[in-house]
């Protein structure tokens, strides 16, 4: 027997929606934490007839929220008729679809036109290319699974009772991009021939609705490798022919997948002539070593930190949020996206602002605030709390380098070449990423910002057909570094915690 329904007036556009899930899940709204109202992110002014407020609502909400009638959507039911107006609008989210490489058109696997895309935890990017190897268009989109949750795991376990939601909001999406693609290109999408599509191991098994289970728990079994040709129906993608051919490249293991694979092919890691390191800074952080013909990769769960989730006034890379912050004449000076007033504080301006804090020695090695928070602005402040969340993340990945490094028996300043890859890491100031400890000091002035190469290396395969076995050769002879049980990432990851002392 179904469950009762209401209509819900959401932006001004009456909809049907079920008095057995909470608007967010009715409405597709975002929410980071997965729906447990830890993150409080999914605000929305509500009237009507909804449940009462909730403790959990009561603690992530101000008074003047709530007296204004803002809910957290995740929290709040329909019982009968009501009117939602959101707060935030994803259009305004700045997405990363350049890379660093110059690509050349070789054989490719297309007749007419081409379409590369790189699948994030966040955000889907794309490009457009034709027979020469000429980028006619780029698109981003905010991943519609976003949804059921910021990270992979939250979406892991949505999966284990609806994956056919995760599934079909992630098809969904790549059609809205393919659609903006041929839009902005001015040609029909049936001439469309080729897709090649990268992601994380997750993000590929949600989209072919392959079994996550084994991705749930120890020993993180890998049961589907990927490195595979299907159509267009295979995957529900109705814009395009059914015969459309679409490629999912291959993943080596279960958080190590095929983005990774993409950006070592397009860094050309494993064609260096000294020992190189490959480093996507992000919610899940994936490492790439290629020492003495041996190449080693290994993935920590950062969180959400750097996406600006779990951070008190954190908020993705939208205009407003303030991406920028130094120190002139003793005073914090902030930058914001779109040059707007501040709404909010994004990953790689909370990583300047904690190097500006611990220059002006108002925080301390352990990360002690000797305030609660500090403003930056009237209106965006951070917290110990955040402070915290920070130093979890950069832990995480400071420590997955030094266990990756040693376990090649390699120091960073034996380093030749290191490759910052990802949308956060394009943004990154390296100096103050140094200060804070999250990457290696003295391996600044090696650093490339490649800026999204997962896509790189996703076009090159689109537009060089002899890079496949390259592809396949990495994924295949590639060793992993599973973190789990390493002892030597434990305990680099407590000392992660603090942050490097600084010269008085």
């Amino acid at each position: 027997m179904s469950s009762p329904s209401v209509a819900v007036l959401l932006n001004g556009v009456k909809i049907t929606v079920s008095t057995s899930l909470p608007l967010s899940a009715s409405l597709k709204g975002e929410t980071p934490c997965g729906g447990h109202g830890k993150c409080g992110k999914c605000k929305a002014k509500v009237t009507g007839d909804v449940s009462p407020l909730t403790k959990t609502e009561r603690e992530h909400l101000n008074d003047e929220e709530l007296n204004s009638g803002i809910r957290l959507l995740c929290q709040t039911y329909p019982i009968g008729d009501c009117e939602v107006t959101t707060l935030t609008h994803n259009e305004e989210m700045h997405i990363l679809t350049q890379g660093g490489r110059t690509l050349v058109s070789t054989i490719p696997v297309f007749q007419h036109y081409g379409i590369a895309i790189d699948i994030g935890t966040t955000t889907l990017a794309s490009r457009l290319f034709d027979r020469q190897g000429k980028v006619l268009a780029e698109q981003g989109l905010c991943n519609p699974q976003t949804a059921y949750g910021a990270d992979i795991l939250s979406r892991i376990e949505y999966a284990k009772h609806d994956k056919t939601a995760l599934s079909h909001a992630l098809r969904e999406g790549i059609c809205e991009l393919i659609h903006a693609l041929t839009v902005q290109a001015r040609i029909p999408p049936a001439e469309v021939d080729a897709l090649v599509l990268c992601g994380n191991t997750t993000m590929l098994y949600l989209l072919t609705e392959t079994d996550t289970e084994p991705l749930s728990h120890a020993p993180f079994h890998l049961t589907r490798s990927f490195g595979e040709w299907l159509s267009a129906s295979d995957l529900s993608l109705h814009i395009l022919t059914p015969t459309t051919k679409v490629y999912l490249c291959p993943v080596i293991s279960a958080f190590v997948g095929a983005d990774t694979v993409c950006a070592i092919l397009a860094t050309r890691l494993t064609k260096r002539d000294t020992p190189s390191l490959l480093v996507d800074i992000g919610t899940n952080g994936e490492m790439a070593l290629f020492v003495d013909g041996n190449l080693s990769v290994t993935s920590t769960a950062a969180g959400p930190a750097f996406e600006g989730v779990g951070i008190s006034q954190g908020m993705r890379g939208e205009v407003g949020a303030i991406d920028r912050v130094s120190v002139q004449n003793n005073q914090l000076l902030i930058h914001t996206i779109g040059e707007a007033l501040p709404k909010g504080i994004c990953g790689s301006g909370l990583v300047d602002a904690v190097a500006c804090l611990i220059r002006l020695h108002l925080l301390d090695e352990s990360g002690y605030l000797e305030d609660e928070e500090i403003a930056l602005t009237h209106t965006v402040r951070i917290t110990q709390k955040d402070i915290r969340q920070l130093q979890l993340a950069k832990s995480a990945i400071s420590a997955g380098i030094h266990a990756l490094l040693c376990a090649s028996d390699l120091t960073a300043n034996r380093l030749g070449n290191v490759y910052i890859c990802g949308g956060f890491g394009t943004y990154l100031n390296l100096e103050n990423a140094t200060q804070i400890g999250l990457l290696p000091e003295g391996v600044q002035q090696r650093c490339k910002v490649m800026g999204n190469s997962a896509l790189d290396g996703a076009s090159l395969l689109l537009l060089c057909a002899d890079e496949f076995q390259n592809a396949l050769h990495i994924a295949s002879s590639s060793r992993t570094l599973d973190l789990s049980t390493n002892p030597i990432f434990k305990e680099a990851y407590m000392m992660g915690m603090l942050f490097p002392e600084v010269d008085t």
